[in-house]
């Protein structure tokens, strides 16, 4: 298992970081809040997980242990795979997840998207005794980034990559706009994975 990478950041793509390793250029699956913290040019050091599949070697990488940690335990329970276990800790933050599996916060898990009520209800039920009680920790942004970020099309590239239309993207945009001139005004650069968790939570409310 390769458990952690760490290189200069050479490529970024909406769902994948190039990370160079002794010469070697190792493409890493990564969600939106894990790039949005990523710099071409700069070193990272990113939890990973790879995925083996009969055609395929996938490696995907996390802001820190305790995503990569929850990502896996996602998967144990059917009808999870790497991708919907991206989502959902693209929209909460491991500890959000083990509350809202605590709590049978139904509502929680609907607002990612692929995870119908008839499907939020049966991975509560799955992963009730798999992902351990909260911590109490608070809901963790990427790490800061050096000086201000062009976090509008950061957030929108995150939400058309992970299959938004652009049109859906830019409402998501829109809608948390608010909260960003908030932080701006308060002399705070806009954190973009907190964001992008505000801009999925509008898109999985009901119209």
């Amino acid at each position: 298992m390769i458990a952690s990478i760490q290189g200069t950041v050479t490529a970024l793509a909406p769902d994948a970081a190039v990370i160079e390793v002794g010469g070697f250029g190792v493409s890493v699956q990564c969600g939106p809040g894990t790039l949005a913290a990523l710099r071409v040019g700069e070193t990272a050091r990113l939890a990973t997980s790879l995925v083996v599949r009969e055609e395929s070697l996938t490696l995907h990488g996390f802001a820190d242990d305790d995503e990569r940690q929850t990502f896996e335990l996602l998967q144990t329970a059917s009808g999870v795979g790497p991708r919907l276990a991206q989502a959902m800790l693209a929209v909460h933050a491991p500890d959000a997840l083990r509350a809202a599996v605590a709590t049978g916060d139904e509502k929680a898990l609907t607002a990612v998207p692929g995870i119908g009520r008839k499907g939020a209800q049966k991975l509560l039920l799955e992963l009730k005794d798999r992902l351990g009680a909260p911590t109490g920790g608070q809901v963790r942004a990427p790490a800061a980034a050096r000086g201000p970020a062009p976090w509008q099309e950061q957030l929108h590239g995150a939400l058309v990559g992970l299959g938004y239309a652009p049109r859906e993207a830019d409402e998501a945009v829109t809608a948390v706009t608010p909260r960003a001139e908030e932080e701006q005004a308060a002399g705070r650069t806009p954190e973009t994975g907190v964001l992008l968790r505000a801009a999925l939570q509008s898109l999985g409310r009901p119209r």
